[in-house]
């Protein structure tokens, strides 16, 4: 059963595990105890703060979010970025707190690192993918180094800013057509945690140059592909038909993560109706269908080890 979801925000511990080069933050919500756990991995210039309605639904598990390196509570981790070092970091917190057996859900980016993660670690005995994770195309005529910009808008615009108040940062994501229908208190607090004094105001914690470095990595370069094609776990891929300016198509079009089921078997596919690239996540609605996928992909792991 997954528990009733509202419009709160539900408040996690916050964990720190040393990785090269420092101490990684976690966010942590549920029994401590567990040894079998979900890792739920961030986009590309989001936080662990982007979980709370999946903590709220699912109250029993142990959910584990990172501020993965260059992010958030984590953003003064130096170089170098990228899915293998944010995988290799993921495996330093699997073996500080030791964890057995691991659900890895991402979302957007943190799709792409949950992939790298499951290639190489037998403790991800499944995987969700939530809008995310399979390589991206770019628009015909555009360039890789243009692709931010265009591709990701105020998301990475932001990153440069600065706002003289949190209020105004509020206001210039209340204006974003992803969240126009969709705005909570869940929203406003992963806005909330996003920031960090700056001179003369706020800015958005995420690390410019983390955020360039890891983009790329989106695009199917040959050894991710190859690690994409060798998972043997179970993956659920979760589709949001919107994408992150609330626009048709999504991030994937019809038939594109269809085209991976020749090398992926054990590959199910679910579409959230009405829904964007953020919302699939953070609204009700949204988190509502993810959580009863990983409820699911919790008990198929615990039957399989019974």
């Amino acid at each position: 059963m997954v528990g009733p979801m509202s419009d709160a925000t539900t408040e996690p511990r916050l964990v720190t595990v040393d990785v090269e080069g420092g101490a990684l933050t976690l966010a942590e919500w549920g029994p401590q105890e567990a040894t079998t756990a979900v890792l739920a991995i961030h986009g590309i210039t989001a936080s662990s703060r982007s979980w709370p309605l999946l903590a709220e639904a699912l109250p029993d598990v142990r959910i584990l979010a990172p501020d993965l390196r260059g992010r958030a509570r984590s953003n003064a981790l130096p170089g170098p970025y990228g899915l293998r070092q944010h995988a290799a970091d993921l495996q330093r917190v699997l073996d500080a707190l030791g964890i057995d057996r691991v659900v890895a859900i991402g979302h957007s980016m943190g799709c792409f690192v949950a992939v790298e993660l499951t290639a190489h670690e037998h403790r991800v005995a499944e995987l969700i993918l939530v809008d995310g994770g399979f390589p991206l195309q770019l628009p015909v005529g555009l360039r890789l180094e243009d692709a931010p910009s265009a591709l990701l808008g105020p998301a990475f615009e932001r990153l440069r800013m600065t706002f003289l108040t949190r209020a105004a940062y509020a206001d210039y994501w209340r204006q974003h057509p992803a969240f126009a229908a969709d705005w909570s208190s869940t929203v406003e607090g992963y806005l909330d945690y996003d920031l960090q004094e700056s001179d003369g105001g706020f800015a958005p914690s995420s690390n410019p140059e983390a955020v360039l470095a890891d983009f790329g990595d989106q695009f199917g370069p040959d050894w991710y592909v190859h690690d994409l094609g060798s998972i043997e776990a179970p993956i659920t891929a979760i589709r949001a038909p919107r994408g992150l300016m609330n626009e048709e198509p999504g991030l994937y079009p019809p038939g594109r993560i269809e085209s991976f089921r020749a090398t992926l078997p054990d590959l199910r596919i679910v579409e959230v109706a009405d829904v964007n690239h953020y919302t699939v996540l953070m609204s009700p609605h949204g988190a509502a269908v993810i959580a009863e996928q990983l409820r699911d992909a919790l008990d198929r792991v615990m039957t399989r080890a019974d």
